[in-house]
């Protein structure tokens, strides 16, 4: 019998491309809505002001931090772009790998054209009880965050036990 290289499933990539375009254009879509409707600073309650709209410009990364280094973040999003779809290609098919590659990939997407279109990025969702208030963030961010909790979830997970045949 002969041996060659095992072969590995392909990563699954009409669902990575299809969820990272559907995150991709419902951010954008979001974005340009708010920027239509709503003037910057302008609050606008949803569900009384627990949820609120509010049009705001973020310089910085996630959810405002670092401010002032839109350029910066747009640079190192390129390098990040190409690392997510590279390891993507590289890692055998996992179901839960490619939604949260491409929850990702849609959302840093959406958030680097902002800041090459805009030098900022638009941000819209505000959370909080009274003065006690979540970080502002969009589309783009809530992919990017359950990206990242998905993905901790499969470092964390016990790795499935091989099964074993009996003759």
């Amino acid at each position: 019998m002969a041996t060659g290289p095992i072969a590995r499933p392909r990563p699954a990539w009409l669902l990575f491309g299809g969820l990272a375009t559907v995150v991709l254009v419902a951010d954008q879509l979001a974005k340009a809505w708010i920027v239509g409707n709503i003037a910057p600073g302008q609050v606008v309650d949803v569900i009384g002001t627990l949820v609120r709209l509010i049009f705001s410009r973020n310089n910085g990364a996630l959810f405002g931090l670092f401010g002032s280094s839109a350029t910066l973040f747009a640079i190192g999003s390129l390098a990040v772009l190409g690392l997510i779809v590279w390891y993507h290609a590289r890692t055998p098919r996992s179901l839960l790998l490619s939604i949260a590659l491409g929850l990702l990939l849609g959302g840093a997407l959406g958030n680097l054209i902002d800041r090459l279109r805009l030098g900022y990025v638009v941000d819209f969702v505000d959370i909080g009880i009274g003065t006690l208030r979540f970080f502002t963030f969009n589309v783009g961010d809530s992919a990017i965050s359950t990206a990242i909790l998905l993905l901790l979830f499969l470092a964390v997970r016990p790795a499935p036990k091989p099964v074993h045949v009996d003759a």
